[in-house]
């Protein structure tokens, strides 16, 4: 569960995010979070790389409601001192983050409660080493729009922050260290969405590295 500390930390980072709301900003968009995220990625295209937004990576995931997302953040923020928060709030570096969904955060609950014979529940059910190297996992440096992502044939090998490597096929499918052990492979469900801090791509399915998927299994 989370600790009052956690809570008060997200509802510092929402404060802070009311900063953006005033601005006439692309990328603060109102309605449902799906709508949102089609309207921010619209006129990018799937290809072509968009020019830098005005909100950062940050507050559009809180924006948007990538709320397990924004926990997870929180997490290894309170439990390790990740910095990741302010990295993604108010950092000027720029990343490319492959950012899940809610609900492929809850896949992912799902698929470790079956696989460790646990009760997972949340993202605090997990240790924070293991979810920063998860975190760590979905994150590049640089902007990288959808045209040096998405390779136009075979695969294209991807290295994020952790070093591990992942790979995007042609058809917006992730190969990572679950592939095999879940039905379907993650997706990339929206692509370009631009922050001031770097370019989001939405992932219907949270990636996970092969020596996390080994640790967790004993492989």
């Amino acid at each position: 569960m989370f600790t009052n500390k956690m809570f008060f930390g997200l509802i510092g980072i929402v404060l802070l995010f009311g900063l953006f709301a005033g601005c006439d900003s692309d990328n603060a968009i109102t309605g449902p979070a799906d709508t949102r995220m089609a309207e921010m990625a619209r006129g990018a295209g799937n290809s072509s790389a968009p020019a830098p937004g005005d909100a950062s990576i940050a507050a559009i995931a809180i924006d948007a409601g990538f709320d397990e997302l924004v926990g997870a953040l929180v997490y290894v923020d309170d439990e390790l001192d990740a910095g990741l928060v302010d990295l993604f709030l108010n950092g000027t570096d720029q990343f490319t983050v492959f950012a899940p969904t809610d609900e492929a955060f809850e896949g992912l609950y799902s698929l470790l409660s079956v696989v460790l014979g646990a009760d997972i529940e949340e993202i605090t059910d997990v240790p924070a080493e293991v979810v920063l190297d998860v975190l760590f996992y979905h994150v590049t440096e640089g902007r990288r729009a959808a045209n040096s992502v998405v390779p136009r044939r075979g695969e294209r090998t991807i290295t994020p922050l952790l070093g591990e490597t992942f790979a995007v096929r042609t058809d917006l499918t992730i190969r990572d260290g679950l592939t095999g052990v879940r039905e379907n492979d993650a997706s990339i469900v929206t692509p370009n969405i631009s922050a001031n801090n770097g370019i989001i791509h939405v992932i219907d399915q949270v990636i996970v590295p092969p020596s996390v998927v080994a640790a967790l299994t004993g492989g």
